[in-house]
């Protein structure tokens, strides 16, 4: 199986809307999709949406 450990870029399908997240250990706020978002600036897993 393999797994990609970064961020990536995507074309989001028209109607699907991106969420706007906070990064809670950096303070990055961005947007993006699915369940579990890492930020893209320290890769931490704990976010939050705003």
């Amino acid at each position: 199986m393999c797994s990609v450990g970064d961020a990536f870029n995507i074309d989001i399908a028209e109607g699907i809307v991106p969420r706007k997240y906070k990064c809670k250990d950096c303070e990055k706020q961005f947007k993006g999709i699915g369940t579990n978002p890492k930020c893209p600036e320290c890769h931490s897993a704990n976010t939050e949406t705003i």
